[in-house]
């Protein structure tokens, strides 16, 4: 594709006190080999260098373009005003967290094979993860010869826990067009809701896959997958996916077994956190999110739970004496 005849591409950073990995994330745009795009940063109010790196690259190089918020806002609604800012001209939109970066050929194969499948809403792609000692691959499963895909045959994979390549915003390209059908393209304000405009996307277009490792999701301390996941929210908002999108891409008894399967699991997985001595602001954010997505929490469920939780411990005296170990290792 010669850089004439290139679409226009929004590449959107919306961003908090990203002053440790900005720079090396706005480098990687900087060095793409693809040429026709414009780069929103949206500075969320933050009270580092932040705002000090962005506007410093904004001076280099016109197509940098810096937004800074009058009033904090919620990490969903920041995304949602840089989306919001999309140029009229751009037939896709690449999101890369202020954390992350793109590998330099990231937009230009992503563009590629968007063009060649004019049916395709959203691309996506591998993803390498890591930081410090811990190092793996993300969205992986689709065989090699899958590239393009139904949005209906993929989101019902997804719906029913049998492929996990949605949701990664630095993974995915998203066409322009449906991003800008609502003012809010991340459609709730959970911090998993990327995973919703998935859904959303894909009732609409199809979904395609760039079989390369086109971007880096830096793994740290501060990164809200690790808050995710230490409250268990990724269980509460597959249950509210199921819920809401369900109905479109699953038959009733298919939702229903995967929404019974899922909590299941995740009473499981708070019997753990119990025995762990969790405080109550954990247990706190458990009950809002379960009403929320339309189930009450049931204190008899957890208490049965965690009964078969210390019997498995109690019954695997050295399985549990070599985790207590590792935890005390880790710690």
């Amino acid at each position: 594709m010669s850089t004439a005849n290139e679409p226009f591409v929004s590449i959107v950073t919306p961003v908090y006190n990203g002053e440790a990995y900005l720079r090396e994330c706005i480098e990687s745009v900087l060095a793409q080999t693809y040429s026709n795009w414009e780069y929103i940063i949206v500075n969320n109010c933050s009270t580092d260098g932040t705002l000090r790196i962005a506007e410093e690259y904004s001076c280099r190089d016109r197509r940098v373009q810096v937004h800074s918020n009058d009033s904090l806002l919620p990490i969903i609604a920041n995304h949602n005003r840089a989306f919001r800012l999309l140029s009229p001209e751009s037939r896709y939109c690449k999101v890369v967290s202020g954390d992350d970066w793109l590998y330099p050929e990231c937009i230009a194969r992503m563009v590629e094979l968007a063009e060649a499948n004019p049916s395709v809403g959203l691309v996506g792609s591998y993803q390498l993860s890591g930081g410090g000692d811990k190092w793996y691959l993300r969205t992986y499963g689709l065989p090699y010869s899958s590239a393009v895909i139904s949005g209906r045959e993929i989101s019902r994979a997804h719906l029913l826990g049998t492929l996990d390549v949605l949701g990664d915003p630095t993974s995915s390209l998203y066409r322009a067009d449906l991003v800008r059908r609502t003012d809010s393209f991340y459609p709730n304000p959970t911090a998993e809701a990327d995973l919703s405009a998935c859904y959303e996307c894909l009732r609409a277009a199809d979904f395609g896959f760039v079989h390369q490792v086109l971007s880096y999701e830096r793994l740290h301390p501060e990164q809200m997958t690790n808050t995710s996941k230490s409250l268990e929210a990724y269980f509460t908002s597959k249950i509210g996916d199921l819920r809401a999108y369900g109905p479109l891409y699953l038959e009733p008894a298919e939702q229903e077994k995967r929404i019974n399967a899922l909590i299941e699991d995740y009473y499981k997985r708070l019997a753990l956190h119990a025995v762990h001595f969790r405080g109550g602001g954990f247990w706190s954010y458990q009950r809002r999110r379960l009403k929320e997505v339309g189930f009450p929490f049931s204190s008899v469920r957890l208490a049965k739970a965690i009964l078969a939780k210390v019997l498995d411990l109690l019954l695997n005296p050295k399985e549990t004496s070599g985790k207590l170990l590792k935890r005390l290792a880790s710690n």
